[in-house]
């Protein structure tokens, strides 16, 4: 029963090219941190399986996409289908928080109205070098009914509680009614097993595994 879970969720991360987008994956399936990055091109896929707020196992299938504006076309496939999205700018780079309105906008356009999205500040670890406050990332997630967090990609800070808070909502939106029908077009499947448990979250199960799509040109991404 260990591979046993509730629930399994498709994810998407988002967002302008090199905010940590692959780094804050690699950081949640692999807890390992690279300093240099390639650009990806198409998309990088990893799993990995939590305990939720409520106790249940829920396994996330997480799509990295590309963030250049060649490959919009192409990612915009991935929107569909998922049951949350991680829409990360780099508090660092305060074009990349510009960005943001344009991505949530394509989420809104090619996800389903009931796409959890997460409003992601990466890169809280070089505050020396923030443009970004952090009350600009709160306001505007509030304003736009967005969850919010600032995660770093090198430390490791945050970025679990990143995918997490995403779960529990996908489960909030589960248990209000609001998935009905065939959940499948929402990103989510009934699992292997109800794994239900009294433990708290969010505690790391098992790990999966990523897997990477062509790549060029390397970037100090994270």
């Amino acid at each position: 029963m260990a591979s046993a879970y509730a629930y399994l969720f498709k994810f998407i991360i988002i967002g302008s090219s090199a905010t940590g987008k692959s780094c804050l994956l690699l950081r949640f399936t692999d807890d390992r941190f690279q300093v240099t990055h390639d650009l990806t091109i198409g998309v990088e896929f990893g799993t990995r399986t939590l305990t939720a707020r409520n106790g249940q196992r829920v396994k996330l299938q997480i799509w990295d996409t590309a963030g250049q504006e060649s490959f919009r076309s192409i990612t915009r496939s991935y929107y569909r289908g998922s049951a949350a999205a991680l829409l990360v700018y780099d508090i660092t780079r305060r074009e990349t928080f510009l960005d943001v309105t344009s991505w949530l906008n394509d989420v809104r356009a090619y996800a389903t109205r009931n796409t959890t999205v997460v409003l992601v500040g990466n890169k809280s670890d070089l505050e020396d070098q923030r443009q970004v406050a952090r009350e600009e990332g709160e306001a505007f997630a509030r304003n736009h009914g967005l969850l919010f967090i600032e995660t770093s990609a090198k430390t490791g800070s945050n970025v679990a509680e990143a995918f997490a808070i995403a779960a529990d909502a996908v489960l909030e939106r589960i248990v209000r009614g609001e998935l009905e029908g065939n959940m499948e077009q929402y990103g989510v499947r009934i699992g292997t097993g109800a794994g239900s448990t009294n433990r708290p979250a969010v505690v790391q199960l098992e790990r999966g595994t990523t897997s990477s799509s062509t790549r060029r040109s390397s970037t100090n991404c994270c």
